[in-house]
């Protein structure tokens, strides 16, 4: 008898606006606020019993598979650590530390480091895979909070509190961020010719660069704490938010792109390195041939570029990157639906 297989996909984001107020210290003092959308890329996980008392972890995209015996906590030198912090945490909460025998399959759309929130989609997915697993009801809310205690608490990784929360809601969300990790979402309905015309001026470029974001966080909360030109440049990209967050309702792209071309120059300002001579070459290129704003995703320093471009010019940009530079242009839809379960026969 095929045994069931239960699977999930958790979609990956993109900032719009407000990026970094999201990450302490900022928010914790004066409040942080973030506009993302999700995308038709995902990080995926299965999960499969076994009868053999082992708990194996395969990450198909970076050719890695791990074995332990499922009778106790999975060890801290595990080279798969969002594995690991998953299923130590679901098996510690949710089970008494029962062993769990089970195969633990994941890939994601994007490489490490690309900016749109992959590997807290992927915490995410696991999280919600084994919920459905463990026939756990968790709301959106707990499912993103356990996703972020997991990241940030168990395994001490460094980073922002909007990447597990639009993963798990999905669509437009403008996010309000404050102290005692306090996090309210607020779904936007944005009408459908609005939607359909962002996502037709869209064009994501990967710059080739993956980055490690921990050290990029790291530079801007120093900054922070120290004031002056960074944390002003802080301040705009929060109000920012609350820009973008009209300029969609209202259905103005050329806001939307006006706002984008402003809070890249802010965070720009948060942190030296944010940005590269690689990535304002590839800049320099898109903006000359007709591109109207772009910035880079997540904390910067490489990973993917979005762009806000005439729909009829899009085709032509695509192959002027292409030709020009060494990134790689794509384009995306937007997407409305969070994290999704789903059960296989095998």
């Amino acid at each position: 008898m095929k045994k069931k297989i239960i699977r999930s996909r958790a979609p990956l984001r993109l900032g719009l606006a407000g990026g970094g107020t999201d990450v302490s210290p900022y928010c914790d003092s004066y409040g942080g606020a973030i506009l993302n959308v999700t995308i038709n890329k995902y990080a995926y996980a299965s999960l499969t019993p076994r009868d053999d008392g082992q708990v194996v972890f395969n990450s198909v995209d970076l050719g890695c598979q791990e074995a332990f015996p499922a009778g106790q906590r999975v060890p801290d030198d595990s080279r798969l650590k969002l594995h690991r912090g998953v299923y130590n945490r679901m098996i510690a909460q949710y089970t008494e530390g029962r062993p769990l025998a089970v195969t633990v399959t994941t890939h994601v759309d994007a490489p490490q480091g690309s900016g749109l929130g992959s590997s807290s989609a992927l915490v995410v997915a696991l999280v919600a895979a084994f919920c459905e697993l463990l026939f756990i009801p968790l709301g959106e809310y707990d499912m993103a909070r356990l996703a972020y205690d997991i990241e940030r608490a168990d395994l001490g990784l460094a980073g922002g509190r909007q990447d597990q929360y639009a993963a798990t809601f999905g669509g437009f969300n403008f996010m309000e961020f404050s102290a005692d990790e306090r996090v309210v979402v607020n779904p936007l309905r944005i009408r459908p010719h609005v939607h359909n015309e962002l996502e037709s001026s869209i064009l994501l470029t990967f710059t080739g660069q993956s980055r490690e974001s921990a050290a990029i966080i790291s530079s801007q909360s120093q900054s922070v704490t120290a004031g002056g030109a960074s944390l002003e440049a802080m301040h705009q990209l929060k109000i920012e938010a609350g820009e973008m967050k009209e300029a969609l309702l209202f259905g103005s792209i050329d806001r939307v792109a006006d706002i984008l071309r402003s809070g890249w120059e802010a965070k720009k300002r948060t942190a030296a390195t944010v940005s590269t001579p690689e990535v304002e070459a590839l800049f320099d290129v898109v903006m000359r041939n007709g591109a109207k704003a772009g910035k880079l995703s997540g904390a910067g320093g490489g990973g993917f570029a979005m762009f806000i471009v005439d729909p009829d010019v899009r085709p032509y940009l695509q192959t002027i990157i292409a030709e020009k530079t060494t990134a790689r242009p794509m384009v995306c839809n937007l997407l409305v639906e969070g994290v999704t379960t789903w059960t296989s026969a095998g």
